[in-house]
């Protein structure tokens, strides 16, 4: 027995601006309550309609759909009305998505999202309307007019739904309501207008009321303490059940009552999950069904003549009789699948997708050679769809269209990222832009960020919330509730805090509710008629960004077909390489290079892969998959396929790739659970690694068609033990049919189980494996144009350039740096095949400097100086800050003479200046004045020779111009940070990185921090790997967790350390390793080692006050005992140190408290006739650190600074 209320307003999470009700929970509370309908009426939208539609009738509740509308106040622009709309029939859906989809689409820039009066009246056949209570046009009319008015403009509504119009009561605690209520019954009364009752509901419980409040201000960017943050809401805006909404209004039974009938009256009914696929155009008096049939022929035919070649000589093809016998299961695979599409319908979606790649392909824009099981098709591969023989790699149509279950093709196509949206442009046009759209998408509040939002809208501070947000761990799909339970240092940090624990209170009631709207990357819809007979529209602020109302799911649910249109990076690196060796190494060859004609056997592809040397490769470049190509070791394109299907955590975690290895290498012997079994594993060394094997093998075993044997994979994969005893029986039936021994057959249905949780889509895999070789064949062949196009697509990746750059050092290719007088936007190559870096790829520039710069020197050739480059480049374009960063990268190093250090201080010391006499000279030629001694121009050209003496503007050190680099490139590239102390480091370390010798004993190891991770032990404990790079090779060092809390300030990237550590071979990788005991900073290691400081000073560099000036320099780093780490290594006895033994602390530097005494100074004086040595006194004794040798290097010149190490036997001084 229901209940005799309905509720007809409410707001679910799709409001956005408002609604913390989610809709699974919704549709339980109210079938609870016995209610035996609900309405949603969402802000402006029916985003959640399909959602709310499907969980409703489940549960057995009766949908009413509706919408909140704001209606456009004429008189007061500023203050539109709010009208509820229901929608009664299919007509009145229909209706009401195009008034939504016209509030969005025809939207002025600025203003607020209304509806206009006569769109309302144009469109309201079929729904019914409620009066919006006192804050819609009949109620503010009624209160702030009077009733004559009020009566007015009711008439002319009741006039527009006619018998469909209601004026709505509410009672949320208000101010002012019941005035409005009394007014309102008594103009009903004079009107003949119904009264209907409604809570406006925001949230399900009343003490959800401070969470929604939170909500509201997120959406407003308010604080909760904000005095103009808005409070519309009430805490009795929640799910009332009937009882308390019949005795709210026990004073006006009626309109309960006229919930009930309102209730009835709205029946809408929605044909889900019906595809209406749009229409091909076809040529006049052809079906498109024969159209099909013709062109998917005549494709495969093309495809045959390419695949097996009659016309070279010697061909065995050359034979019609051997060509028809070869061509003839290609003809009876398509003539198959023909069939089944045909049946199923799906011509023209096989057409559609036929026809935009095609055009895509006409235009220049890369199409990826298939994605997921599309590529099992025969017709698509002769459609041009895809690029894969699927016969050849035993690819199965079933994977992709079941003739036994009827389901919508699928096929994501990869298009380059450059071209996609071009594609998607010529697919509006031909099928109108009324019938095509992108697809919407909803973010929610994830973990990371509701905890900001909220700690925000509290008013908490910013560095809790960064806290909080940063200790939750950083993993797809984490929550909060699993955050807490896996790391223990957040749950200790809110424990201990009352503030954590008050946002992390209400970030638990926020955390998954939707936020805001987005763009699918790829899916695009094609209706057969126009969009809003399936979906109302929807597009941002602008009136661009054109999208469905319903997401992914729900607009495939509602008829509309789907078409992924996808972008892949890797595309748009193939097709830069292409065109730029295109352009240089076959520039008037009567053929250029086609990446889809390479030979997929090449061996030195596979020399490559095999070395391991797999940066930048299309899926092969992380660490991991690395590591397994050096364990697999691949030789031929079917292990590429292996590949991708093996590194997944199954696989890897199975024992499935140990297996797969042994057995390619012959340490295992590869075996067959049944003989006949070998045409189907013999590819996978009888392992079985894809979905299409478990399919094979339910055929040839148990008699099943591929149909059925797909509905199997499927049952596998889902685990539903009803269904799998099924599936169990049907399979030892039809093994018995085979004669095949039941306990066999059991065994082998449990191995494909098993398997079947692991098995990978093959198509997918060889379609990507495919992808992966071509990048790896231009990796070894043309190696440079291959990764100038990786850098140009990477290059606003920072730490994936640092990792590209070094890459090309390892593969020796030559690297010219910035230039603006050579350089493109992108990274090019040069007729020397170098790499000229991309002025595009340094920090402050973007696409607008660039192209300035470049037609600049387009028009007027190289430039000469710095002056030339700003007169002659626009002003618009360029700054202060872009001439900066210009500078600090080294782009503009050619216009200056001198060293880099020099040239790069001097033109950052005149910037300022040039920039002005650049202006005066652009103003002087605006009004045609000259100077009579020519341009007016106070900053002199480039210097031509530089004397001996002091420079005006002091050069940048070594240091400073790396950090500058840095600054601006996000890596070092006229130099190493490591380089200038690689002497020091040979007096400290053992011996260079490269020259490591595994032992037992520790050793002292030195060089610069480039990457450091950190990992979970089994136990929890924290462990780093740090790698260290002395520019001679690099070392991977571990410190596990008690070194790792003691040493951790000091793991810092671009720091060098020395570290006391037990080197020895990675059994795995071959490579050396180190394991750490203790660490110390470069200056640490300084103080240790270091015998004297020594400063070469010559009379005539030296200013006068030179004595007061060094005191100056060396007070601050006087050392006056002070403790220093000690060195855990101990000396070897001096006749065991070799010559390649690092010096060791010194004689008299420590005591016996392992407190260090200064380093004693000492300055060699040359007065010209006279040489002198001066050792100052104890009391002089300073720290060697880098601040202090970096000033004095700066007062006095870098040679002329010293840090004098006791022995020199060292490979410091034998290089």
């Amino acid at each position: 027995m229901f209940e005799k209320f309905v509720h007809l307003r409410l707001h679910t999470e799709y409001s956005i601006v408002d609604g913390l009700v989610r809709i699974d929970d919704l549709a339980a509370r109210v079938a609870s309550m016995r209610m035996p309908a609900v309405a949603i009426t969402d802000q402006v939208n029916l985003f959640g309609l399909i959602k709310f539609y499907s969980a409703t009738m489940k549960a057995g509740v009766k949908p009413l759909c509706g919408c909140d509308v704001l209606v456009e106040n004429e008189d007061n622009p500023q203050r539109p009305t709010p009208l509820v709309l229901l929608v009664k029939n299919l007509e009145g859906y229909r209706n009401l998505t195009e008034l939504i989809s016209r509030a969005y689409t025809e939207k002025t820039t600025g203003s607020e999202l209304t509806v206009k009066r006569d769109w309302i009246h144009q469109h309201a056949a079929g729904l019914i309307a409620l009066s919006g209570g006192r804050f819609g046009e009949v109620g503010r009319t009624l209160l702030e007019v009077g009733h004559d008015k009020a009566v007015q403009v009711l008439q002319e509504w009741m006039q527009w739904f006619p018998d469909c119009f209601y004026l709505e009561l509410h009672r949320c605690g208000r101010d002012g309501e019941e005035d409005y209520i009394a007014a309102a019954v008594r103009l009903a009364a004079a009107s003949a207008c119904p009264v209907v009752a409604t809570n406006d509901v925001r949230f399900l419980d009343a003490d959800d009321f401070e969470a929604h409040e939170v909500r509201v201000c997120i959406n407003e960017r308010r604080t909760l303490d904000d005095p103009r943050r808005s409070h519309h809401y009430t805490e009795q805006q929640y799910l009332r059940s009937p009882a308390e909404m019949q005795a709210l209004f026990s004073d006006i039974p009626e309109a309960i009552e006229n919930t009930m009938a309102i209730a009835m009256r709205c029946n809408l009914e929605l044909e889900l999950g019906k595809p209406y696929l749009p229409n091909y155009p076809v040529p006049a008096n052809v079906t498109v069904e024969d159209f099909f049939r013709q062109v998917s022929l005549d494709g495969l035919e093309t495809r045959l003549r390419k695949l097996f070649p009659r016309d070279k000589p010697g061909s065995p093809y050359a034979d019609e009789d051997h060509f028809r016998a070869t061509c003839k299961p290609y003809y009876e695979r398509l003539d198959f699948e023909l069939n089944v599409i045909i049946q199923m319908g799906f011509p023209g979606y096989f057409l559609i997708v036929m026809e935009f790649i095609q055009w895509a392909r006409d235009n220049g824009i890369p199409v990826g050679p298939g994605r997921g099981s599309g590529a099992g098709s025969i017709v698509a591969y002769a459609l041009g769809i895809t690029d894969l023989d699927p016969l050849r790699y035993d690819l199965l149509f079933e994977r992709f269209l079941n003739p036994e279950r009827v389901s919508m093709p699928d096929f994501d196509v990869d298009f380059c990222m450059d071209g996609r949206d071009r594609v998607i442009q010529h697919v509006a046009e031909m099928y109108g832009k009324e019938a095509v759209s992108q697809i919407i998408t909803f973010g929610t509040m994830a973990a990371k960020a509701v905890v900001r939002d909220v700690a925000r809208v509290q008013g908490k501070s910013y560095a809790l919330a960064d806290k909080l947000s940063k200790l939750i761990p950083f993993e797809v799909g984490i929550t909060l509730a699993k955050a807490v339970e896996t790391e223990p240092q957040l749950k200790e940090f809110i424990d201990g805090d009352e503030d954590a624990q008050e946002v992390m209170e209400m970030a638990y009631k926020l955390e998954g509710l939707t936020r805001n709207v987005g763009k699918h990357a790829g899916g695009v819809v094609i209706a057969p008629t126009k969009l809003t007979d399936f979906s109302p529209l929807y597009c941002d602020e602008n009136g661009e960004g054109l999208v469905t109302q319903f997401d992914k799911n729900d607009v495939e649910t509602a008829g509309l077909v789907k078409f992924d249109f996808l972008g892949l990076r890797t595309l748009t690196i193939i097709d830069w390489a292409i065109k730029m060796i295109n352009a240089q190494e076959f520039a008037g060859a009567p053929t250029q290079l086609d990446i889809t004609e390479i030979p997929l056997d090449d061996k030195r592809v596979y020399e490559l892969l095999q070395r391991g040397e797999t940066t930048a490769v299309f899926q092969l470049e992380s660490r991991g998959m690395k590591d397994l190509i050096k364990r697999l070791l691949p030789s031929r394109f079917e292990d590429i396929i292996a590949l991708v299907a093996l590194f997944r955590p199954g696989p890897l975690q199975s024992g499935m790739v140990d297996d797969f290895i042994n057995r390619k290498h012959g340490r295992a012997a590869v075996d067959y659970p049944h003989p006949d079994l070998e045409p189907v594993l013999s590819n996978t060394y009888g392992v079985i690694l894809y979905q299409e094997q478990v399919m094979q093998i339910a055929q040839v075993l148990a008699n099943y068609s591929l149909g059925g044997a797909d509905m199997l994979r499927r049952a596998m994969g889902k685990k539903k033990a009803e269904e799998m005893a099924e599936q169990r029986d049907a399979f030892l039936e039809g093994a018995a049919q085979r004669q095949l021994d039941a306990k066999l057959a059991g065994s082998i249905f449990d191995l494909m189980e098993k398997f079947a949780g692991y098995g990978f889509n093959k198509s997918h895999s060889a379609a990507y494996a495919l992808v992966s070789y071509q990048t790896a064949w231009l990796k070894e062949h043309y190696p440079a144009y291959f990764m100038a196009a990786v850098l140009s697509a990477d290059m606003q990746n920072t730490d994936k350039v640092v990792t590209l750059i070094e890459e090309c050092r390892l593969m020796k290719l030559p690297l010219v740096v910035p230039d603006v007088n050579i350089g493109a936007y992108n990274f090019t190559v040069n007729q020397k095949h170098e790499i000229v870096y991309g002025l595009g790829a340094i920090k402050g520039l973007g696409e607008g400097p660039v192209a300035a710069i470049i037609a600049a020197r387009k028009a007027g050739g190289p430039f000469v100086s710095l002056l030339d480059f700003c007169r002659r480049v626009d002003a618009r374009a360029i700054n202060k800050r872009t001439l900066e960063a210009l500078i600090r990268a080294g782009a503009l190093d050619s216009l200056q003479e001198g060293s880099k250090d020099q040239a790069r201080a001097t033109l950052m010391a005149s910037i300022a200046d040039t920039v002005q006499a650049a202006e005066q000279s652009s103003r002087n030629n605006a009004i045609g004045v000259q100077d009579m001694f020519g341009d007016i121009s106070p900053v002199s050209e480039p210097v031509r020779s530089l004397s001996n003496s002091r420079p005006a503007v002091r050069p940048w050190s070594e240091q400073h111009r790396l950090a500058a680099e840095r600054e601006t490139l996000g890596l070092y590239l006229s130099g190493h940070p490591v380089d200038e102390f690689l002497p020091e480091l040979g007096h400290i370390a053992r011996d260079r990185l490269a020259n490591l010798k595994p032992e037992r004993e520790y050793q002292l190891v030195a060089g610069l921090v480039v990457s450091m991770r950190t990992m979970k032990s089994k136990r929890g404990e924290t462990i780093a790997f740090v790698v260290l790079d002395d520019r001679s090779a690099r070392l991977e060092v571990s410190l596990f967790a008690k070194e790792y809390e003691q040493f951790r300030d000091l793991l810092q990237k671009d720091t060098i350390l020395v570290v006391d550590c037990q080197v020895s071979v990675d059994d795995y990788s071959g490579a050396m390793r180190g394991r750490a005991r203790s660490v110390l900073s470069l200056d640490e290691a300084r103080q240790r080692c270091a015998q004297f400081l020594d400063l070469y000073l010559h009379k005539d560099f030296l200013a006068p006050g030179f004595a007061g000036q060094l005191a100056r320099i060396l007070e601050p780093q006087r050392a006056d005992l002070a403790p220093v780490p000690k060195i855990v290594s101990k000396p070897a006895p001096a006749t065991q140190r070799g010559r390649h033994q690092a010096a060791q602390p010194q004689s008299g530097s420590e005591d016996e408290q392992g407190i260090v005494r200064g380093c004693p100074v000492r300055i060699f004086y040359d007065r010209g006739d006279s040489k002198g040595v001066l050792l100052l006194g104890a009391q002089w004794a300073i720290l060697p650190t880098q601040a202090l040798l970096q000033r004095l290097q700066e007062e006095f010149g870098k040679t002329r600074v010293v840090l004098n190490y006791k022995s020199d036997n060292s490979w410091s001084g034998a290089r």
